[in-house]
C-alpha cells in the first residue's frame, strides 16, 4: 500500500537497542541450489529471508488448487456455500477426468459435499473433485476460473493468473509468482485458520474406503509443518507450497521447478529447518494490540487504532542485535465511515542489513460519519491542536 503526503510514519528505534556489530546474514542451505525458484517468508515480520527469482511467473501445476480452496473459503466465510452441499459430476466432467492424473475417481452416481471436495483437493490432490467444485458452484470453469482471478486481485497477486481450477496444463495460461503464493497462504492461514486447519496437513483422507494420500514432503516429518500443496507436471517440474508454525512462529515457503521429487522435498526440509534455527524474532506487538492511531476524517472519533491481525516480531539472524526501525504507513487521510477489521495500513519493519518487511494493519474498531455534535466538537478540538 503506497502512502500519501498525509501518511503517519512512526519511527520507534530508540525502543529497540542495537549491539555495534551484527551477525552476518545467514547462508541458505545448500539443499537450494538446483532449484531456480525459492522464497521463504517470516509471516510476523513480513520480511524475506531468502528467495531467488521470486516475482518470476512460473507455472504451478497443482499448487493452482490451494486457490480454488481459497475462493471456497470465502464463500463459506461469507454464508454462500454450506460445507454440506452435495454436488453432481456431470457426464461430460466424468468422461473427460476421471482417473485424469491424482483423482477421488468421481462419478455421476457420487453426490460428495463440499467438505468431501475439499478433502480430496487439498489432501489428495484430486484434478476432478477440483472440477466438480468450480463447475457445481460457479456454473462453468471460466466462471469458477473468474472467481479465482478475482480472489487473486484482492489479494494483490498482481503477476498471476488462473485459467483453470486444478493447474492441469493450459498451454501456461495458468500462472504464479511464490511472492503472489506467500500473499495467498497469509490470508488462508490468517483469515480463514478453522477452514485451514480443518482442510490442511493432513497425510490421508478416506474416500468411498479407499485412502487418498498427501504428497506433502514435510507434514509429520518437519516439526510444526501443517501443509500446504505440492504439484507437478512435466512443463511445470516438482513444486512445493508450504509452511510451519512453532513457538507462535509461521513461516512460509515456496519452491518451484525442481528436476526431481527428491531434490525438491530435501530442500523444502532443509528450508524450513534453517528459517526456524538460522533466525530469531524480536517481539514488537501482541495480535490485536494497538501499533499506532490514525487521524480520521468526518468521523464520530477523531482516532482510528491499528492493529495486526497476527503477533507482530522482527526477524533478526541468530546472535545478532541489529538497528531495527518501525514505521506505520497509510494512504491519508482515512475518511469515515470505517468498519472494524477493514486493512487500512501496513507497518514496515527494517532490520539492518535485510529487505524492509510489511505487515497489514486493520482497523481495530468501527469509526461511524460524523454527526452534527460531533463536527462541532472537533472542529472546536482542532482550534488547540
Amino acid at each position: 500500500m503506497k502512502s500519501s503526503l498525509n501518511a503517519l510514519k512512526l519511527v520507534l528505534a530508540a525502543a529497540l537497542p542495537a549491539s555495534a556489530a551484527g551477525a552476518a546474514v545467514p547462508t541458505p542451505p545448500a539443499q537450494l541450489a538446483p532449484i531456480p525458484v525459492s522464497i521463504l517468508v517470516d509471516l510476523g515480520s513480513g520480511q524475506v529471508l531468502e528467495q531467488r527469482h521470486a516475482d518470476t511467473p512460473f507455472l504451478p501445476a497443482s499448487v493452482t488448487k490451494v486457490m480454488t480452496a481459497y475462493v471456497a473459503f470465502e464463500e463459506i466465510g461469507a454464508g454462500r456455500l454450506s460445507m454440506e452441499r452435495k454436488f453432481n459430476e456431470r457426464p461430460e466432467t466424468e468422461r473427460e477426468w476421471f482417473a485424469k492424473g491424482t483423482n477421488m475417481y468421481l462419478t455421476t452416481k457420487d453426490f460428495p459435499t463440499t467438505r468431501d471436495l475439499l478433502h480430496g483437493i487439498m489432501t489428495a490432490s484430486a484434478n476432478d473433485a477440483a472440477v466438480v467444485l468450480g463447475e457445481g458452484y460457479a456454473g462453468s470453469v471460466a466462471g469458477w476460473a473468474a472467481k479465482m482471478n478475482d480472489a487473486a486481485r484482492r489479494l494483490g497477486m498482481t503477476r498471476s493468473h488462473y485459467n483453470t481450477p486444478n493447474g492441469w496444463m493450459d498451454g501456461g495460461n495458468t500462472y504464479v509468482t511464490a511472492s503472489d503464493l506467500v500473499r495467498l497462504a497469509d490470508a488462508m492461514i490468517t483469515r480463514y485458520p478453522d477452514l485451514y486447519r480443518e482442510f490442511s496437513g493432513h497425510k490421508r483422507w478416506l474416500w468411498r474406503d479407499v485412502v487418498m494420500r498427501s504428497h506433502d514432503p514435510t507434514v509429520g516429518v518437519v516439526p510444526g509443518a501443517d501443509g500446504i500443496k505440492t504439484g507437478y507436471t512435466r512443463e511445470a517440474g516438482y513444486n512445493f507450497l508450504g509452511t510451519a508454525e512453532r513457538g507462535g512462529r509461521r513461516i512460509v515457503m515456496v519452491l518451484a521447478g525442481s528436476p526431481l521429487p527428491k531434490v525438491r522435498d530435501d530442500a523444502a526440509k532443509a528450508l524450513l529447518e534453517w528459517g526456524f534455527a538460522a533466525w530469531d524474532t524480536r517481539h514488537l506487538f501482541d495480535q490485536g494490540q494497538t501499533v499506532a492511531q490514525a487521524r480520521i476524517q468526518g468521523g464520530d472519533a477523531r482516532t482510528l487504532p491499528l492493529v495486526a491481525n497476527r503477533e507482530v516480531h522482527a526477524t533478526i539472524a541468530r546472535g545478532s542485535r541489529p538497528k531495527i526501525t518501525l514505521a506505520v504507513h497509510y494512504r491519508g487521510p482515512i475518511v469515515a465511515p470505517v468498519r472494524k477489521g477493514e486493512q487500512v495500513g501496513e507497518l514496515e519493519i527494517r532490520v539492518a542489513g535485510l529487505a524492509p518487511g510489511r505487515v497489514p494493519l486493520y482497523a481495530g474498531r468501527d469509526v461511524g460519519k460524523a454527526g452534527t455534535l460531533d463536527r462541532l466538537w472537533n472542529g472546536f478540538i482542532n482550534l488547540f491542536t
